[in-house]
């Protein structure tokens, strides 16, 4: 029974949408991030609840986690790295997490990407049980992560892993391909659109994830394994953009932006560079299949896409007004 958790990288986008997701099932929650201030913030946005604790750490370090992890039943793990970390950071943070739920015997629910699957080998949508067969830098320590994280050495505790494909939503941010795209639409600017916009992809609205994620992290025999959580469906660029526009009010320009462009933004923007290897989920999108949840869990939370993107635009322009 889940009745106390602690969310690492809790001001982040996926962070803070579990943290509302347990807060709204009257779960005690422990708010972790590096920032008190961040932490404040996000307390205030939530309506300041009795039921949220902050504090702060650094989820690199296992004494820390121990800390703020003292009577909790599971941990989600949902703290990043920037891209052009990934290699020498992820496995690190990981394995402090790891330490720290090994030495509470303390359940983990990690949250990560697509990534491991690598290139996907036809166009059926893409089940657990789809051997990762990486090819690119980021897919490979992905899957190094994956193994290091159920790894039989962490043998006082269990975990799962959820797997999300692009995502957007109110707290999205840069580290989502739409996040800076539909900031830039709401606040009435031109924006950047990541690799081919007329190429439908799949996306999930965050709010859907947290549903499924905390589902999943209340029952105890989904823990030792891997867990798609799909999204509504696929949507091309411009008719996100169509979407955005038409909620924001406006219509400036949105380029499209691949390989060259990203190699140039990296001489000033280390990330952008680090997105490149990343291309082809742009160009030959991997769709994942939800059978496994709606067998064993349920219906799939789908909010449609118009009603997903015009909230998140009408809520990124409220924060725009309030100077968040």
């Amino acid at each position: 029974m889940l009745t106390k958790a602690l969310v690492l990288g809790a001001t982040g986008g996926t962070g803070t949408v579990i943290i509302a997701e347990l807060l709204k099932r009257g779960i005690e929650t422990v708010a972790f991030g590096r920032s008190i201030p961040k932490l404040e913030k996000l307390a205030t946005k939530l309506g300041n609840p009795a039921a949220l604790k902050l504090m702060a750490g650094d989820v690199f370090n296992v004494q820390d986690i121990l800390a703020a992890a003292q009577d909790v039943d599971v941990i989600f793990h949902s703290a990043s790295v920037p891209y052009n970390e990934m290699s020498t950071r992820l496995l690190p943070m990981g394995e402090a997490v790891m330490e720290a739920a090994n030495t509470l015997g303390i359940k983990v629910v990690a949250v990560d990407g697509i990534y491991p699957y690598g290139r996907r080998q036809n166009d059926k949508p893409i089940n657990e049980e789809y051997p990762k067969n990486p090819h690119t830098k980021k897919g490979k320590v992905k899957l190094e992560f994956e193994r290091m994280f159920f790894s039989r050495r962490w043998s006082n505790t269990q975990g799962l892993i959820v797997r999300l494909p692009d995502y957007y939503g109110p707290t999205a941010n840069e580290a989502s391909y739409l996040g800076s795209t539909l900031e830039s639409i709401a606040a009435g600017k031109p924006a950047m659109f990541i690799g081919n916009m007329n190429v439908p992809r799949e996306y999930v609205y965050l709010p859907d994830a947290a549903v499924m994620i905390v589902e999943l992290a209340c029952r105890e025999e989904a823990y030792g394994q891997n867990w798609n959580i799909p999204g509504t469906g696929t949507i091309s660029g411009r008719d996100i953009v169509k979407i955005a526009q038409v909620a924001q009010g406006s219509k400036k320009p949105v380029i499209s932006v691949g390989r060259i462009g990203l190699s140039l933004l990296g001489t000033f923007v280390p990330v952008m560079k680090e997105i490149v290897e990343m291309l082809y989920l742009t160009q030959e999108p991997v769709i994942l299949s939800g059978g496994k949840y709606e067998r064993n869990v349920g219906p799939i939370p789908t909010t449609p896409f118009e009603q997903g993107i015009t909230e998140t635009v009408l809520a990124l322009m409220s924060r725009q007004v309030r100077g968040e």
